[in-house]
């Protein structure tokens, strides 16, 4: 069975993409399923063109729709309404479209800010007036895909691992659900909790880690009792791929960033890393930046300009 494909990349960063060509001999194989219609990232293309927006989005109707990145702007806003219109599935496809990753966290300043800060004051620019035709206008926030469209699937990750989103393509061609990791980071690490000496103070990592170099990770202590802010509790698990292995993070010996989003729908990465913290024993007040636990989550209002 073949089936037809339709692809966008929204506000993110082309990494998801990058991961489905690192998939190599199984997306190879994936291809000939699949008769790829539109995909951009292959061809550059621009809906908008000097003066406002001239050119129609034209999307073919498609079997499978899949979106990465997060929605910012009215072009990907529009984009997205059509690809869902047009495709009879839509895969959410890395944690930008799903939670709405990095690009989220735009949703702390006002755009005001942003423009002075990245477009008219930082080291190396050149400032010049805002064009007010030339790019499609902001949105009020940064939205996750399911904000704004019906999303049939999701496969978070930044970026999803390539086994992930072979298996996710597999399932979809023989018409199934994807089926991700159902446990958190903590609970597939091999690292060492030993519960000795209880934590009364979470540090940044700006320190390496106490481990031996020749010794297996399940010979390290886990970075969390070690004094890390290490997110593995509440992070979905599936960075290691499908045949499981140390989590990518905690095998170069750093601490989980939370970069798959939650481990249940619905999740919030920050509330349930702070009462993991307190159900610890852990003070929180001396968290320094707490909202940076939403770093990879920051969608569905979580992160707004209310939460500075």
């Amino acid at each position: 069975m073949s089936l037809t494909l339709c692809s966008e990349a929204l506000s993110g960063c082309s990494g998801c993409e990058m991961s489905l060509l690192n998939a190599g001999g199984p997306s190879l194989s994936l291809l000939d399923r699949f008769d790829i219609l539109h995909m951009p990232i292959l061809m550059d293309h621009k809906y908008f063109e000097v003066g406002g927006p001239t050119q129609e989005i034209d999307i073919p109707k498609a079997g499978l729709g899949l979106i990465s990145g997060a929605i910012r702007n009215e072009q990907q806003l529009r984009i997205a309404e059509k690809m869902r219109r047009q495709c009879d599935t839509i895969l959410a496809f890395g944690t930008c479209a799903a939670y709405g990753g990095i690009p989220a966290m735009m949703n702390l300043f006002e755009d005001e800010d942003l423009f002075r800060r990245y477009y008219r004051t930082a080291e190396g620019t050149d400032a010049a007036p805002d064009p007010l035709q030339v790019v499609p206008p902001f949105l009020e926030r940064t939205f996750a895909l399911d904000e704004k469209i019906t999303v049939d699937f999701i496969v978070p990750g930044c970026p999803p691992h390539p086994d992930i989103i072979a298996s996710a393509l597999e399932s979809i061609l023989e018409g199934k659900a994807p089926q991700l990791p159902l446990v958190s980071v903590c609970d597939s690490c091999p690292a060492k909790r030993e519960g000795k000496g209880p934590v009364q103070r979470i540090r940044r990592f700006v320190k390496n880690a106490r481990y031996q170099t020749d010794k297996p990770i399940s010979e390290m202590r886990c970075l969390l009792d070690q004094g890390f802010l290490c997110m593995g509790p509440v992070t979905l698990a599936g960075c290691a791929g499908m045949n499981g292995g140390p989590p990518r993070c905690i095998e170069a010996r750093v601490p989980c960033r939370g970069c798959h989003g939650p481990v249940r729908k619905g999740g919030n990465q920050i509330m349930d890393m702070l009462n993991a913290l307190v159900s610890n024993g852990i003070d929180t007040k001396n968290l320094a930046d707490r909202l940076s636990l939403l770093r990879f989550s920051g969608a569905h209002g979580r992160l707004n300009r209310r939460s500075v």
